[in-house]
């Protein structure tokens, strides 16, 4: 039980209420979250949605109302229901799929997860992918467990000064606030283990997210026997200088492999999630040195188990360190794998054009038996661009296959769509929202009742941003230009373009702003007015990306364009809910190739926002010439001022003869026939075929279960 339920008193008929605030699952399972906004709705939005601190602030009259009321008594023994049986399913897709793998384990290492924003232990991209990963395993049954770092500091807030300028700010985590446990060793006591680190030992704790049937381990130096400057090693997400990097990166890997064995858990696969975590290896061959095997037997047992996925598509964004600085670091770590240490460190040997480093995706594509890239065209660029690893192999012959990321539907699905499909497509969509036949269904939904969810969901939105800036006036007394850019000026009924992703060079935030004057002829029309929400985080000690988000800051204070453009601060999980449900848009144009896949917008797409997007990443594939729109200025190269500038004259025309066109093509019942065809494609094309439920599927049939299978005769799956 979590840590507070002993200061709360609950009646007796709502004694698992805390069970379910403290289980993550309740975050992608609608009925579940219902059972805390009716719970207290006032303070649903308060806590930002987070039903562990609602626990703490909600009054006993309120507890006690709800213990009679039979409505909400329903409604709470229903989501127990789905909790318990969520839990303890016997007839899942995996035991079904694989009726013989059972006492099988998957260990996915990922330096972040993105699991629900009162746990702020993700940046971005990588870490929502991670979250969605363990959730959609957890649904389907598959037997996995995530490993990772609990920051007691997350990663920043942003803060943005009156000139633009962003300000990370780090706050300490209240634990008592989000819903995390101790993890237990199998004797019952807390569960630590010792990481050797240089010349020293740091002794790591283990924390328990429990995400229904998943769970998630989460690694903690912050012990009091550590020394000051160990205890702030896991403090940040993505902090400090190099040191810490690959200090952080010898916990993540060895500490996690240990952490799983204090547990008590051996799992069949290891799954590392990004280079960051590649370090595994050596704990793995160091343990099966000191079992008998011979280094070449260790390595080739490593191999056949494990599952590297490579999510950076830039030689620069691949973790590197000199090798004093591994060695270094790893003096403890060595072992009976000492006589070795040359051969292993030549596994991460690798000149990415700055001299011999020890690289952390060289050592994870050199000691992983099955690699792959996030989409196809990332498979393309991965395959080229660590094409010396294999020399002589041809490009089709590398060792890297693709599969494309997805996301989990039942997180990202706003609760009013959700409600459509289950009235159109039946009330168990969810179940089999991975077959592109059901979606077919989204056909016959009439126009009106698919306007209505689509100005309801931009409604939302409008409240959202509306209520954010008060509260910033309100609480943090901030300046007038920074409440007009954040939005205030905004049409809740005009075409709204959304773009939130992290502030960085090949982005291109400010592609839109090529020709001001023709995007302000766009923004400014009379009677069809365009406005554009950008959100998003550059890194830390990223200042190109901060001038970036400074210019786009500045943009939205000019009265060149009316008001029309905004800045949302602080993107984080809860602002993304709302983006990517309530606008009519969603614009994402990288310089092509640099975009490895992008999920945000198939979180759009699944909610009927269609994509306006460069051919890079995931829509490179997921374009079909009627779900959304293709940017293509015809130009490539290296000449980047003028692939720009075609890109942008691209833009302009899409938005002023396709994009707004469409939009404000009304009937006389004032309901936009051809805009509802493109929503009604994106959602058909997008929601099965992008989805975290084939996404898993893939790697469980492709990656896993191979895997798996080298460990022991296996019979044929069962059918699917």
């Amino acid at each position: 039980m979590h840590r507070y339920s002993s200061l709360t008193s609950f009646p007796d008929r709502l004694n698992r209420l805390a069970e379910l605030a403290v289980d993550l699952w309740w975050s992608s399972h609608r009925e579940a979250r219902d059972v805390f906004r009716r719970l207290d709705y006032s303070l649903w939005r308060q806590t930002a949605h987070n039903p562990v601190l609602m626990l703490w602030k909600v009054s006993a009259e309120r507890l006690a109302a709800a213990a009679i009321d039979p409505s909400f008594l329903a409604l709470y023994d229903d989501a127990l229901r789905q909790l318990d049986a969520a839990r303890s399913a016997h007839d899942t897709w995996w035991a079904e799929r694989f009726p013989n793998l059972g006492g099988r384990t998957v260990a996915y290492f990922s330096a972040e997860f993105a699991v629900h924003q009162s746990l702020p232990i993700y940046a971005g991209g990588l870490g929502v992918l991670a979250g969605d990963h363990c959730k959609e395993a957890g649904d389907l049954g598959v037997p996995l467990v995530g490993v990772g770092f609990m920051y007691p500091q997350g990663y920043f807030h942003q803060l943005v000064s009156a000139d633009g300028w962003q300000q990370e700010v780090y706050e300490r985590l209240n634990w008592e606030h989000t819903a995390i446990e101790r993890a237990l060793a199998p004797d019952g006591n807390r569960c630590v283990t010792a990481v050797p680190l240089g010349d020293r030992s740091v002794l790591v704790d283990v924390w328990r997210v429990r995400v229904g049937r998943a769970q998630l381990f989460l690694l903690d130096t912050d012990l009091e026997e550590n020394a000051p400057w160990d205890r702030e090693l896991s403090a940040r997400l993505y902090g400090g200088d190099r040191e810490t990097r690959v200090q952080q990166e010898i916990i993540l890997g060895i500490g996690g492999v240990r952490a799983l064995k204090a547990l008590g858990l051996a799992p069949s696969v290891f799954h590392l999630n990004e280079g960051h975590a590649a370090f595994v290896v050596l704990q793995r061959i160091r343990d099966a040195i000191e079992a008998g095997a011979s280094f070449d037997a260790a390595l080739d047992q490593i191999r056949q188990t494990t599952v590297f996925t490579t999510h950076t598509p830039v030689p620069a964004g691949h973790d590197a360190f000199s090798f004093n600085t591994v060695e270094k670091h790893l003096a403890g770590c060595w072992g009976t794998l000492g006589a070795h240490r040359d051969r292993f460190l030549a596994l991460g040997a690798h000149d990415n054009g700055s001299g011999p480093q020890f690289n952390m995706t060289a050592l994870a594509l050199r000691s992983a038996g099955a690699v792959n890239a996030v989409s196809e065209l990332h498979g393309v660029v991965t395959r080229d661009m660590w094409g010396s690893m294999w020399p002589g192999l041809p490009a089709d012959e590398r060792p890297v296959t693709s599969i494309t990321n997805g996301v989990h539907v039942p997180t990202w699905v706003a609760a009013d769509m959700a409600e459509l499909f289950a009235q159109h497509l039946g009330r168990d969509w969810v179940q089999h929202h991975d077959d592109p036949a059901l979606w077919d269904g989204i056909l016959a939904i009439p126009d009106e009742a698919l306007w209505a969810v689509r100005q309801s969901l931009r409604q939302y939105l409008f409240a959202f941003v509306r209520e954010r800036a008060r509260d910033r006036w309100a609480v943090e007394r901030v300046s007038t230009p920074r409440i007009v850019a954040g939005g205030t000026l905004l049409d809740p009924n005009a075409l709204t373009i959304g773009f939130a992703r992290r502030f960085a060079g090949y982005k291109r935030s400010e592609l839109l702003f090529t020709d001001a004057d023709r995007l302000s002829r766009i923004l400014n029309s009379f009677e069809r007015p365009v406005q554009i929400i950008f959100a998003g985080k550059a890194h830390p000690a990223d200042d190109v990306g901060k001038h970036h988000l400074q210019r786009i800051y500045r943009r939205a204070l000019d009265p060149h364009f009316g008001g029309r453009v905004a800045f949302v601060d602080d993107y984080d999980l809860h602002v993304a809910h709302f983006l990517v449900q309530g606008c009519d848009v969603w614009l994402n144009n990288p310089r092509k190739p640099l975009e490895a896949s992008g999920t945000s917008g198939m979180k759009a797409a699944i909610n009927g926002v269609p994509h306006l997007s460069i051919g890079d990443g995931w829509w490179a594939e997921g374009f079909t010439g009627s779900n959304g729109w293709h940017i293509d200025g015809g130009l490539t190269g290296d000449d980047y001022e003028a692939v720009d500038a075609a890109d942008a004259r691209a833009l302009y025309a899409l938005l002023e003869d396709q994009v707004v066109p469409a939009f404000y093509d009304r009937d006389a019942a004032g309901v936009p026939r051809r805009w509802l065809q493109l929503v009604r494609e994106s959602i058909r094309t997008v929601a099965p075929r992008f989805s975290a439920r084939r996404m898993v599927k893939e790697y469980v049939e492709r990656m896993y279960a191979p895997a798996m299978d080298r460990q022991g005769a296996v019979p044929e799956p069962g059918p699917r």
